[in-house]
């Protein structure tokens, strides 16, 4: 079964043609990185713009790459939350019109599913295991007991991990996108230069949940308060200590659901999973198997998107005409949430 898969939720266009949910046939992404760069962030308006477009030539390469042709899919997935709203739109608009038109079944895939079926792309995976969502918009410790059943066990109570390397970032005026920029930077420091606070957080009713806040703060506003002495005041130090506090923070509260749950297996998804200091501090963890992404399908991509729909469609599911987008997911809270918006079989 091949699958056409579209990601438009944030600020790149992608388009992926992948067969029974592993085989990547092609895979597209059409980046709008040098279009933000000036407002050292994505500008919702622009974005919908681009996607607008992109989206069609964007489709037809991966169509192309792929040596197929339309006639050859046999059914249709698009990204229907959470994200921007006109960014949304633009993609899921036309995937269900194209598949609507061409009387293919439709797929409406929520992106965080996408993000943690990422690393079953290329590695075989049992359930149940604890997902590490980590991106720009979200930081979520979870239980996952199948594809489209994810058991919430933590996630931040204020901004995001990403969000948190995005805003330092921009303060200091490094670069877009500030993860990989404060990432490239702290290569060339020493964490031990400063000493962020990791923020506590009351350990009943916020046990797996994380906080960035008070650490933005500290970077931005404070940091000369937390500088060790005989360390040099360097935005490679700076770094370097800021990125090692923002993923001790993660990996504790990770370690913490690994001891509670007994699962040893955890998969990382999303933007962040491409951290250089993630990826090596879980992986000197001997006592967990941790499975990542590869880089290239760490960020948004239609690849995880086809993925995920390949096995809504095994089951027999099929998502109704009249499913719509939706900037949030609804009712986000803990414990077992149904996350993907089943249509009718």
């Amino acid at each position: 079964m091949k699958v056409l898969g579209i990601e438009s939720s944030c600020d790149e266009t992608a388009c992926a043609i992948v067969e029974d949910g592993k085989t990547i046939l092609s895979n597209v992404v059409a980046t709008q990185i040098p279009f933000h760069q000036i407002y050292k962030g994505v500008v919702p308006e622009i974005a919908s713009r681009k996607h607008a477009e992109w989206i069609l030539p964007v489709v037809r390469q991966a169509l192309t790459e792929a040596n197929l042709t339309l006639d050859d899919v046999d059914a249709i997935a698009a990204t229907n939350r959470p994200g921007l709203m006109g960014s949304l739109l633009v993609g899921f608009t036309f995937g269900k019109t194209l598949a609507w038109s061409t009387n293919k079944p439709f797929i409406a895939v929520n992106h965080m599913l996408g993000h943690l079926y990422s690393a079953q792309l290329v590695n075989d995976v049992e359930y149940p295991f604890l997902g590490l969502l980590v991106s720009g918009g979200h930081s979520i410790i979870c239980k996952v007991n199948n594809f489209d059943d994810l058991e919430i066990l933590g996630t931040t109570v204020d901004d995001s991990v990403g969000e948190a390397f995005d805003k330092v970032s921009k303060f200091y005026n490094l670069g877009y996108p500030g993860g990989v920029v404060i990432d490239k930077l702290a290569q060339q420091g020493d964490p031990k230069s400063a000493h962020f606070p990791i923020p506590k957080l009351d350990p009943i009713e916020h046990k797996y949940d994380v906080s960035f806040s008070g650490l933005k703060t500290a970077v931005i506003h404070q940091r000369d308060l937390f500088w060790k002495d005989g360390y040099e005041h360097s935005i490679e130090n700076m770094c370097a200590a800021f990125q090692e506090t923002a993923i001790k923070t993660l990996v504790n509260k990770l370690l913490l659901a690994v001891d509670d749950t007994g699962l040893k297996t955890v998969v990382c998804g999303g933007g962040v999973a491409a951290n250089s200091r993630l990826r090596s501090m879980l992986a000197a963890r001997t006592d967990i198997n941790c499975i990542f992404p590869p880089l290239k399908l760490c960020g948004d991509n239609g690849a995880m998107i086809a993925g995920v729909a390949y096995h809504f469609l095994k089951r027999g599911d099929r998502s109704d005409w009249n499913t719509v987008t939706c900037a949030r997911i609804p009712q986000f809270k803990r414990g077992l949430e149904q996350v993907q918006h089943r249509g009718k079989k």
